[in-house]
């Protein structure tokens, strides 16, 4: 079965906690601190396999999930990292964030890997914290928790020519004629229910052909089979557009597969176009073909399948434009990956933000803040005055009275729960 959209979760694992321990041997009786430090969560990779061609494993397996980093251990031990998750998928797969349809990357060569979830770091152990002013510290940082983002993976299929057309306008005749594909032919509308690929090699060269399931008025907008699958035409660099010559109206039928294409968008008018008049063969087909012509100032192929007329010029066609024909962008303006620039003198964002989402309750919100949260170990009294030493020190106080906190008021930051006292 051929699946080229999936919806996945993945689950990077925690970093290992650092330890709190001591070194007491006969020789050593007051060895001073030596909790090791944690390991770092597994990451989960994404790899392109072209011995893959559909997303069908994915229909089942739709969580993903890596390993914890181990916890630190006596003896300056270190923990062991956890072994990194990779997960194969077909050449040619487009992965986004499901929130926000953010763009994350684009699979289209063997090998080719991204990173999707990094492992958490693993937390540091009470020896990393040994210094002159604190030889016997009882503090250690847990480790960072792991990533989880619910995916969608695209299949866009590798081809470089595509071809479009209403149901039954020939497309799938054409493909079995020019390449060894065996594609479904029969003389029902939507034959072809999901791509077929075919190689086609001539004397000045060979490329990847893709035959696409018909499309009908409101293609691009979820009627009949068009929308799952006119973005294997984004890969395309040329558009073979078949019109019957069996139809009443071919130009009609044209105009209405093509404003389909305008319609979907990602540069689909923009592709050089060969216009085939297709089933030559059929009666009646000269009449039409004289007519047809009539509406274009380009040439226009007549085509048989069954008799071969025109195969060879449509694809000689076919590698002529290929050959002055870059490669269009799957990542357009709108969904341009974000690039984070980082400036150490630009102090003005607040590192949190206090929420009053009830009466006497205030909630602490922020990535820095809660980042350093997720490593202060707070099971100790220790670990408990760092944080408290920590909120005082970026002026969690002054912030929460600003707010119009009062005795009593409950103040939450992640999973920590303190009273306000002024």
């Amino acid at each position: 079965m051929f699946i080229d959209r999936v919806v996945v979760e993945v689950r990077s694992g925690k970093g290992g906690d650092g330890m709190i321990a001591f070194l007491r041997e006969k020789s050593m009786p007051k060895g001073g601190p030596s909790g090791g430090n944690g390991g770092r969560g597994g990451s989960i990779t994404f790899r392109a396999n072209k011995s893959i061609n559909t997303l069908f494993n994915f229909r089942h397996s739709k969580t993903f999930i890596a390993g914890d980093g181990e916890k630190g251990g006596p003896k300056n031990k270190y923990g062991h990292k956890a072994e990194d998750m990779i997960v194969e998928v077909p050449c040619g797969t487009v992965i986004y964030e499901e929130k926000d349809h953010k763009f994350l990357g684009d699979l289209s060569e063997n090998g080719q890997t991204l990173l999707v979830a990094k492992g958490g770091r693993g937390g540091r152990g009470n020896a990393a914290f040994k210094s002159d002013r604190n030889k016997c510290p009882k503090v250690a940082e847990n480790g960072l928790p792991g990533e989880t983002k619910r995916l969608i993976l695209e299949l866009k299929l590798l081809a470089d020519v595509g071809l479009v057309g209403l149901p039954n306008a020939g497309k799938s005749t054409l493909l079995s004629v020019v390449s060894n594909a065996n594609p479904e032919i029969a003389d029902y509308p939507f034959t072809t229910i999901e791509p077929n690929l075919g190689v086609v090699n001539t004397k000045n060269g060979s490329f990847v052909m893709a035959d696409l399931p018909g499309l009908i008025e409101g293609a691009s907008k979820g009627r009949g089979l068009g929308l799952a699958f006119l973005r294997h035409l984004e890969r395309c660099r040329v558009i073979v557009h078949l019109v019957s010559m069996e139809e009443e109206n071919p130009y009609e039928n044209f105009k209405t597969t093509e404003n389909e294409l305008k319609s979907y968008g990602m540069g689909l008018d923009k592709r050089p176009v060969i216009v085939v008049a297709s089933k030559m063969d059929s009666p009646e087909s000269e009449e039409k073909f004289k007519e047809f012509k009539k509406h274009f100032k380009n040439k226009i192929f007549a085509l048989s399948s069954l008799t071969n007329l025109g195969v060879q010029e449509i694809t000689d066609k076919c590698v002529e434009l290929l050959a002055k024909t870059d490669r269009f962008p799957l990542v357009t303006e709108d969904n341009t990956p974000e690039v984070k620039v980082y400036n150490a003198y630009d102090s003005q964002k607040p590192i949190f933000e206090i929420l009053h989402e009830k009466d006497h309750e205030f909630r602490i919100v922020g990535e820095s803040i809660e980042r350093t949260y997720n490593l202060i170990n707070i099971s100790t009294d220790e670990g408990l005055m760092k944080l408290i030493s920590y909120l005082e020190k970026i002026g969690i106080e002054q912030a929460l009275k600003e707010k119009g906190a009062v005795d009593g008021d409950t103040v939450l930051l992640c999973d920590f729960e303190f009273e306000y006292l002024e």
